[in-house]
């Protein structure tokens, strides 16, 4: 069940890193309009919004990925920093919740009796109940170097999420301004062979990206970005947490 989650933790963040595929390129003026980014060519916004976002110390990531092991989607709401610290939620086809806070060398994992059931199919009814008594609503714990924790480690890490996203030449071109959540932006379209991604960056302060929509086959999706270089809330849980380490030997 655990290496499940890991799985869909990891392809989550490799959707953050799927705009690195797509075309370098020829930076076609789009008839330089006035306004926001007056000037500037949809491809040389799209570079800035890269650059402005993997440089942030940290930042929420929000939205619905695919899960490959499954063929099902993930919904996750996470904020993380380049420290390896995160905290937020996720869930598997909308089928419950599980909580999720990595600080130090230790992460914590909290599910409810939902997420557990789903994530146990093929398990005989007793040894599920067995699980969902056990685990359901209770906060776990494992190191962050064992062998099953690696991947959401990894994940946790804004360096390591973000890490491939900064090199790149873009060949977006603009469209219409909006605004996401409240926060104004500029719409870029960007492709990669029949692949479509639309990028929304803010126009006021600095260019991070807002929201970013893929028709992928392979990993369509929509991500949304903010709270930008705000504090991670990720504390450890008090009480009593079971130790998964301890309990696996």
């Amino acid at each position: 069940m655990r290496r499940t989650a890991l799985a869909a933790l990891c392809l989550a963040a490799a959707a953050t890193t799927g705009l690195t595929g797509c075309l370098p390129g020829q930076n076609k003026a789009d008839d330089k309009p006035k306004g926001p980014f007056a000037g500037l060519t949809g491809g040389e916004i799209a570079d800035r919004a890269l650059k402005a976002t993997t440089g942030a110390t940290s930042l929420r990531m929000k939205g619905d990925v695919p899960d490959d092991q499954s063929s099902g989607t993930i919904s996750m709401d996470l904020a993380l920093n380049k420290k390896g610290e995160c905290a937020g939620t996720m869930s598997m086809d909308g089928q419950g919740k599980a909580d999720l806070v990595k600080t130090g060398d230790t992460i914590y994992m909290k599910y409810d009796a939902a997420f557990l059931r789903a994530q146990s199919k093929g398990e005989s009814k007793a040894d599920t109940d067995a699980v969902v008594a056990m685990m359901a609503g209770k906060w776990t714990k494992m190191s962050a170097k064992g062998k099953d924790a690696k991947d959401i480690a990894s994940f946790c890490d804004l360096s390591t999420v973000l890490g491939g996203a900064g090199d790149m030449n873009s060949d977006a071109t603009r469209s219409t301004t909006t605004t996401v959540d409240g926060t104004p932006a500029v719409i870029l379209q960007e492709k990669d062979g029949k692949d479509r991604y639309t990028l929304y960056v803010a126009t006021q302060g600095k260019p991070y990206l807002l929201k970013v929509t893929s028709t992928s086959k392979k990993d369509p999706g929509t991500l949304f970005f903010s709270d930008y270089e705000k504090p991670v809330p990720a504390t450890a849980p008090k009480g009593k947490v079971l130790d998964l380490d301890k309990l696996n030997g």
